[in-house]
């Protein structure tokens, strides 16, 4: 399966930044959809209330879909990576 990859920086509320990826199914693209998926992520760190926009959500590339990511996408709808600063 081929998803998309959303490269998201957000600026946390201890002015940390935080980057991580928003993987989504690749016939997902509007980005209202993928702000939900990032928010609701957000939440789960206790970020709720940072912005997140096309500033700080961009289309990255596509790739093909781990099994780890497949099974997050068919949970939840989908798979955040994450990189730097999401403890």
């Amino acid at each position: 399966m081929k998803v998309i990859v959303w490269d998201t920086y957000v600026k946390k509320q201890d002015g940390e930044i935080m980057h991580f990826d928003i993987i989504a199914p690749e016939y997902i693209r509007e980005e209202a959809v993928i702000h939900k998926m990032g928010r609701e992520y957000l939440a789960t760190k206790n970020q709720a209330d940072l912005s997140l926009t096309a500033k700080e959500c961009r289309l990255c590339h596509q790739e093909t879909a781990t099994a780890e990511m497949l099974d997050s996408l068919h949970t939840k709808g989908y798979f955040i990576i994450e990189i730097e600063g999401c403890d």
